[in-house]
């Protein structure tokens, strides 16, 4: 049987220069509504929220969010 909990895997890039694969982070879509109108998807820490739009998730919330690209690589999982 499928789940049906969507979830997608956000790609976070590596500190500049340091030559370090990306992160990939699971999240998870929340009954929140984003500044664009669609879902807020969380990470299950809650550390991560972002709006996805297209397979691009725009960063709301995140512990170094002033260091993240605002726009990142979402992919949907099975």
């Amino acid at each position: 049987m499928r789940s049906l909990t969507r979830r997608y895997a956000v790609t976070l890039p590596g500190p500049i220069g340091g030559h370090a694969p990306p992160d990939v982070v699971v999240v998870h879509q929340t009954q929140s509504v984003g500044p664009d109108g669609g879902f807020v998807w969380e990470s299950a820490d809650g550390g991560l929220r972002v709006e996805i739009s297209g397979g691009v998730a725009t960063v709301l919330a995140s512990p170094g969010a002033g260091s993240l690209h605002p726009c990142l690589l979402a992919v949907p999982l099975p």
